[in-house]
């Protein structure tokens, strides 16, 4: 990633494709059981990103080494990922939405951005300032105004399994963060076939059956680009952002949703939209004006991701190399103290 800003626009990315998913499902799909929908979704990710899998390692040049493959260490961590945030949080908010008020469903959903910074900032020791915090309140504080409804602020049952829903998801984005120097198709691909075929299992169970050809075909559609192609992007902006960063961007998602809503059905924006629109605004220029700098020892890792030759890549090759870069293969990072300004990417996950 050339830029701070690249990364920025990855996350931003990710959440206008997944919270563009909203509206494009009520569109197409509002006749499905909610199972259904999830595991299509999932599906549709799962083999739309394994097709492109295929399609890329048939046009890579002959002898070309490609991504490497999934330590044995990094298994649990997206094992895990993949329980709590494909199979978990599906099923848990799809058990809420059966008892909890779609407005309530909304306003609660705005806790995974705030749980995922919670579990990096205390379980990962990702670093956070006032500057930062007051950007994530901010932005955390646009989906409450976005989703907010008086008279619909009671909390049944149901909103307690959308919590765990949340939480899930919460969990699944920071155990992510663990295998981000992997390829990220990869890692999407794999949880799209492993949470699509669960679902899709529960659905049958209670009473499902397949949609139209056409309904099949737009709900797969949909869920390739809102969770697969858009957790494609989340996982590349974990690797340069940290988790809390990229969640506190991913929670930009219902303002991209409701964006697209007014596209598809125009209206006039109403005062919460620009209310929510200005706070998502101000919490983003503070995340963007971050500046994290200290002196700081990077410690002996190996390992294996795509990168080029900056400071903190200054290693020889023990195999032919053309000079191309970026590139991908197995180096290692020797002990270094030095100072500047970084975010907690995969090189920078010290404490402080």
């Amino acid at each position: 990633m050339n830029s701070r800003f690249g990364a920025i626009s990855t996350a931003l990315a990710a959440a206008a494709l997944f919270g563009a998913t909203t509206p494009v499902a009520k569109a197409l799909l509002g006749a499905m059981p909610p199972f259904m929908v999830a595991g299509l979704f999932y599906l549709g990710s799962g083999i739309g990103l394994g097709a492109a899998l295929v399609i890329r390692r048939l046009r890579a040049p002959s002898g070309a080494s490609g991504q490497h493959r999934i330590s044995r260490a990094e298994w649990p961590w997206l094992i895990g990922a993949i329980v709590a945030g494909g199979v978990g949080g599906p099923a848990l908010l799809m058990l809420g939405l059966s008892s909890t008020p779609a407005a309530t469903t909304s306003l609660l959903l705005n806790l995974e951005g705030v749980l995922t910074a919670v579990i990096a900032w205390i379980a990962f020791r990702e670093n956070v300032d006032v500057q930062l915090f007051l950007g994530m309140v901010a932005i955390v504080a646009a989906g409450v105004v976005l989703s907010w409804h008086p008279g619909d602020a009671d909390l049944p049952l149901g909103a307690l399994l959308i919590v765990g829903a949340c939480a899930c998801w919460a969990i699944d984005n920071n155990l992510t963060r663990k295998v981000a120097t992997n390829d990220a198709m990869v890692i999407a691909c794999l949880k799209g076939l492993c949470a699509g075929p669960v679902n899709l299992a529960i659905a049958f169970a209670s009473g499902a059956s397949w949609p139209a050809v056409g309904t099949l075909g737009a709900a797969m559609l949909t869920g390739l680009a809102g969770y697969g192609v858009s957790l494609v992007l989340f996982v590349v902006a974990l690797r340069h952002l940290g988790t809390a960063r990229t969640g506190a961007y991913f929670s930009a998602a219902p303002l991209f949703g409701v964006v697209l809503a007014f596209l598809l059905w125009p209206e006039w924006p109403t005062v919460a939209f620009w209310v929510a629109a200005v706070l998502m605004t101000i919490g983003i220029v503070l995340h963007i004006r971050e500046r994290h700098e200290h002196e700081h020892m990077h410690e002996w890792i190996e390992h294996t991701h795509r990168h080029v030759h900056d400071e903190h890549h200054q290693h020889e090759h023990d195999f032919p190399y053309s000079g191309d870069q970026p590139h991908t293969h197995a180096h290692v990072h020797p002990p270094i103290t030095h100072s500047h300004a970084h975010f907690p990417d995969v090189h920078h996950r010290h404490r402080h």
